[in-house]
């Protein structure tokens, strides 16, 4: 440092330290000039791009993610609109059964025989006495015919003994005429009056062998209907047991034989038979009205009237067979219903009027809330929450009946009251 700096009382930058004038000190006496080191702030250290660009990064990120739980889906309870009936608040009790025919036959033959033809197959409809299968006949029809010449024969010979008697009767007349002259005498009318007696007894007994040869003219004709197949009843086919070439015989224990046909079943005899639980039966009596469902049909209902109970109880089960027909007039022949479809039944306390046997849209009440004086439900759609507005009705039990959604749709139970039209929901798994 230059003296003229110095007593130009400019003081001197150092990289580390400072100094000071002593007080006893004039300001040109510079021996007396001392430097007091102390240490100083740390160098600054620069800071590289990358590091800057991994911070600006983790703020972003930490940003994102702020964000994305501000705006995240909100986890919900939902349910399901229904459809729900108005007989539900009159029914007291519930079974499970099956459909079944009452009148419900095995068909084969008397007699056995190879299936020469099939008339029918699965689903025909057939009428009463109608032919539906043929077995094997040459045999049978041969011995038929035999029987029926037999008849011809037994009708020839009736014909030749009453020609017989005819001649008998005449000649008898003349022996009785001529001993009247005394042109003959008694033994002559004697033999011809045994002539005669013999040819009325010839006669008789060829119209007796006449009804023998037409008595096994109908067995014969009798063996060859049994080879003809009928339908016992109305009905329609249910399953096909045997086909053309196969042996069929009334005994099927028989190596590769048939015992039936086919099976059939008449549909206007068509009945739900449910299991009662033996606990339950002051429940239920005799022509009580009944609604059945069908799994195959769950939008459909038809009426139903308890027939009759089985009166004996399974003791395996505890229960009694409860036998319910259907009133609907299309729950018979030619309808969709068919046997052994699972059924469930409820019983009726009273008859429910047509008008209230339609289906209704019921949600849990829990789903609906009044919203700027309108109620309303929020539907669950695309992982969305869709405001909807509905209307609401009668109380059906636990639900509550709307208008304006449709069955199946999801809706939010309890819905929050920061819950908003088009507000991202998860449903809570249970």
């Amino acid at each position: 440092m230059s003296p003229r700096a110095a007593g130009n009382g400019v003081a001197p930058r150092y990289n580390r330290g400072s100094f000071r004038f002593p007080a006893n000190v004039q300001a040109t006496d510079l021996s007396q000039l001392s430097i007091e080191r102390k240490p100083g702030p740390a160098p600054r250290r620069r800071l590289r791009p990358g590091w800057l660009l991994t911070v600006a990064a983790v703020v972003v990120a930490g940003g994102y993610g702020a964000a994305r739980m501000a705006t995240g889906p909100v986890t919900v309870e939902t349910g399901s609109v229904t459809s729900a009936y108005p007989y539900q608040a009159v029914t007291l009790l519930n079974a499970a059964g099956y459909v079944v025919a009452q009148r419900k036959a095995a068909v084969s033959s008397k007699a056995t025989g190879r299936l020469e033809w099939l008339g029918v197959r699965e689903g025909s409809v057939v009428k009463k006495d109608e032919i539906i299968a043929r077995l094997e006949s040459r045999d049978v029809s041969a011995t038929a015919d035999q029987a029926e010449a037999n008849v011809a024969v037994a009708r020839a010979n009736i014909g030749q003994a009453d020609a017989e008697l005819q001649d008998a009767e005449q000649a008898l007349r003349r022996a009785q005429d001529l001993l009247a002259r005394r042109f003959v005498s008694q033994s002559s009318v004697d033999a011809a009056q045994a002539r005669f007696n013999k040819a009325r007894a010839a006669l008789a007994s060829s119209r007796a062998a006449l009804q023998a040869a037409q008595a096994a003219s109908r067995a014969a004709q009798v063996a060859v209907d049994q080879t003809l197949i009928r339908a016992p009843f109305d009905g329609v086919v249910l399953t096909k047991s045997a086909n053309v070439g196969d042996v069929v015989t009334p005994f099927s224990s028989a190596l590769d034989a048939k015992g039936a046909v086919v099976s059939m079943a008449d549909m206007s005899t068509l009945e739900v038979e449910a299991d009662v639980a033996e606990s339950n039966l002051s429940k239920i009596r005799v022509d009580q009205p009944c609604e059945i469902q069908l799994d195959a049909f769950p939008d459909q209902r038809f009426r139903g009237r308890v027939s009759r109970l089985v009166p004996t109880v399974d003791r395996t089960k505890a229960t009694v067979m409860t036998k319910v027909k259907f009133v609907d007039s299309d729950a018979g022949a030619g309808s969709r219903i068919l046997p052994e479809m699972s059924a469930k039944v409820a019983f009726l306390s009273r008859e429910v009027p047509a008008d209230q046997r339609q289906p209704l849209t019921v949600v849990n009440p829990e789903a609906v809330l009044a919203r700027d004086g309108k109620s309303i439900v929020f539907l669950v759609s695309a992982g969305r929450a869709v405001q909807t507005q509905v209307v609401t009705g009668e109380r059906l039990g636990d639900a509550i009946v709307v208008s304006g959604v449709k069955a199946g749709e999801r809706v939010v139970l309890r819905p929050d009251a920061k819950l908003r039209d088009g507000s991202a929901v998860k449903a809570s798994q249970k």
